[in-house]
């Protein structure tokens, strides 16, 4: 079975921030499981180079705008890196292949008569880089996405897609297919959007006004309109329209944030109808990230979060794991350095990693660097083992994007119960006798083989720190397709190097 998972490309105006690092994040968990499960998966991920905002970013920084372009998307790519992103695909728009593709794409579109020219005055958000309906804007007439940008009052000659004739036809596909938007507060909001007639969507800009994008093929005056441009990239990633990539494309799952569920979910659809292609398979919406308090994040604030920063600080883990956990698929969620420090050494450190390290290392010191045989099993033992099975199993399911905190959140539940049976069983206690020797391994071994499958799930949510905690173990090779399996690690094995997985941090 193939999955093809998909982020939204990143103007590359400013520089990477958590926004960005957080959906590539989630996309790669989802590409982790799906590959644990035995299926054939490609991510791609990247940056959209053209545009409005892009064209002035470069002629603030007075760089031409190939060196422009090159400068920000080795700074995507680097930080992509340094997260543990796996993608197979980075995008860059200025590649001679996609633009041949969009303008390949218009030129079909173009010749249906489903493009018209005409002259429009209306309200500019360049920020959204798009005309607004009065109902787009605030009370004070600004764009609720821009609000400290002024919008601007256009008139010029454009290129526009029909919109309207395809409406009906998205609606009902989104009512023949409920999984075509998750979670359901996106589905209900995307049907509120298609509820009235549409408006023809603008899809080119004047050379006068902006130049750095793709040609129309059919009017050199003119440039795509940047989303029109992006938007294609989900298509020509697999090679479209070369045959072979339907099979990808049947499965595209794209992670998007709320803020663009309108071109995700109206323009794209209606894009690819004009076009005669078929939909995506899925859009999965989540929400955004706001500062400690619900504070709207904020450079001037102060409490904008830098994943470069907390990668320095607490390593590539402690951020993937505090986006794991607690990101909401259908509501903003909070984040600073010092909650994710606190997640950091609450979860990693004191209920996961100083389980592993005082386990790992009491073996280590009394039983010659070997993993113990286990004797017989106890209810505690059967109980502990059990909840293990079923915590883990949750990573040997296919996980959608609204289920990861779910998933992790049980494994913490899971490690604060592991953490009270070794306190209850006290191994250390049970070493000291001659007869209580042989239950002392037993726990030992329990625990160590528990941690092990905990490891193994976890593999696809921090695979750093889940690599080496199984190194530690010496465990076997994870199978694939996964799922939780007992007793693997082998009695009297020998233990590998140990060492502290998640030092604690101020």
């Amino acid at each position: 079975m193939k999955s093809y998972i998909t982020t939204p490309i990143y103007y590359v105006n400013g520089s990477p921030h958590i926004g960005h690092a957080f959906t590539s994040v989630m996309a790669d968990i989802l590409k982790r499981n799906r590959q644990a499960l035995g299926c054939d998966v490609m991510l791609s991920t990247g940056v959209d180079e053209h545009g409005q905002k892009n064209q002035e970013a470069a002629a603030e920084l007075d760089m031409g705008y190939q060196d422009f372009l090159d400068m920000r998307g080795k700074e995507f790519r680097s930080v992509f890196d340094l997260v543990g992103i796996s993608y197979d695909y980075f995008v860059r728009t200025s590649r001679e292949g996609h633009k041949q593709a969009v303008a390949g794409m218009e030129q079909t579109i173009f010749d249906k008569d489903l493009i018209v020219k005409k002259n429009y005055t209306g309200t500019y958000c360049k920020g959204c880089e798009e005309f607004k309906k009065e109902s787009d804007l605030t009370e004070d007439g600004q764009c609720p996405l821009h609000p400290t940008m002024q919008v601007e009052q256009t008139e010029e000659t454009n290129y526009f897609l029909k919109m309207e004739p395809f409406r009906e036809r998205l609606l009902q596909h989104i009512a023949d297919n409920p999984d075509f938007v998750q979670p359901e507060a996106f589905r209900n909001e995307l049907k509120q959007m298609l509820a009235e007639p549409l408006e023809d969507l603008c899809i080119s800009r004047p050379k006068s006004r902006v130049t750095l994008g793709v040609d129309l093929p059919f009017d050199p005056d003119f440039v795509t309109y940047v989303w029109f441009d992006a938007l294609t990239n989900y298509l020509t990633n697999i090679d479209w329209p070369e045959d072979g990539y339907e099979g990808w494309w049947a499965e595209c799952e794209h992670l998007i944030g709320k803020d663009i569920l309108k071109p995700h979910g109206v323009y794209w659809p209606i894009m690819l109808m004009a076009a005669g292609l078929p939909l995506p398979k899925k859009l999965s919406v989540h929400s955004h990230w706001v500062g400690a308090g619900g504070v709207k994040m904020s450079k001037s604030i102060g409490n904008v979060v830098d994943p470069i920063e907390v990668v320095e600080k607490l390593g590539v883990d402690a951020l993937r794991w505090y986006l794991a956990r607690h990101m909401r698929a259908d509501s903003d969620s909070q984040i600073s350095v010092e909650l994710i420090t606190q997640t950091y050494n609450s979860e990693l450190g004191n209920k996961i990693g100083n389980l592993l390290s005082r386990v790992a290392k009491f073996s280590n010191k009394n039983f010659d660097g070997k993993v113990p045989a286990p004797g017989p099993l106890t209810a505690d033992d059967e109980a502990l083992r059990k909840s293990v099975v079923e915590a883990a199993s949750g990573f040997s399911r296919w996980i959608d994007l609204q289920d990861i905190p779910a998933r992790a959140q049980a494994i913490v539940t899971l490690a604060e119960e592991m953490n009270e049976y070794i306190d209850k069983q006290a191994p250390w206690t049970l070493f000291k006798s001659e007869e209580t020797r042989e239950r002392c391994q037993t726990v030992i071994y329990v625990t160590l083989d528990c941690l092990r499958v905990i490891m193994e799930a976890l593999q696809q949510v921090i695979p750093g720190s889940a690599d080496k905690a199984l190194a530690m173990l010496n465990a076997p090779e994870a199978p694939r397709p996964w799922t939780p399996v007992l007793d693997r690690l082998e009695g009297n094995g020998q233990l590998g190097e140990i060492e502290s997985l998640f030092p604690r941090v101020q």
